[in-house]
């Protein structure tokens, strides 16, 4: 579960929060509204992103805020912070999803999905990341050290692309040196 442990419940403002997310899911539905007005085949002024389109602005600010309003108040009455009350919330937001199609067969199912995907999603750590490995290990040592293990040895690299390209074996100065006189003529001071 994303929040797992024995520790008091610390409740939220679900006002606060209902009305956060509100305006940033309400954002991105202004945006897709102007991406909606821009495609149309119709000249639509630029208010017709409130005119045209903008039940879109509505039913995306009603899904956010329906949606945190519902899962902060589940944790607040429940009095515990878990996967349950993201999928409360799914379900308050997908049937907002559901009352456009005017049918109660909609709200519900759109409900459901929304509730699985949800809860789901919180219950399998909350990330499109996947799972944390370790909270003390540090990121960036976890990472070198992977590289250290998997890192091959200078001979077996020369030999499989041979040098240059910013891959240099020992004496390569010498050896270049070498070719440059043998080549030109000329002998060259080694920069090494």
């Amino acid at each position: 579960m994303a929040s797992e442990g024995n520790h008091v419940y610390q409740p939220k403002d679900a006002i606060s929060a209902s009305v956060r997310s509100t305006m940033i899911v309400g954002g991105a539905g202004l945006f897709l509204s102007a991406v909606q007005n821009t495609l149309t085949r119709q000249n639509v002024t630029g208010w017709g992103v409130l005119t045209r389109t903008g039940g879109t602005i509505g039913m995306f600010a009603a899904i956010g805020g329906g949606y945190e309003f519902a899962r902060v108040a589940a944790a607040n009455l429940r009095e515990k912070d878990d996967a349950w009350n993201p999928a409360i919330g799914g379900f308050v937001g997908g049937s907002i999803v559901g009352l456009r199609y005017r049918s109660f067969p909609a709200v519900l199912g759109f409900g459901a999905l929304l509730a699985i995907i949800q809860g789901t999603f919180d219950y399998t750590g909350g990330k499109m990341t996947g799972f944390a490995q370790d909270a003390e290990v540090d990121e960036y040592e976890r990472k070198e050290q992977l590289r250290r293990n998997k890192r091959r040895p200078i001979e077996e690299t020369l030999k499989e692309l041979g040098e240059g390209r910013g891959i240099y074996g020992p004496g390569y100065e010498e050896r270049r040196t070498e070719r440059l006189k043998k080549r030109y003529g000329v002998d060259f001071p080694q920069l090494a």
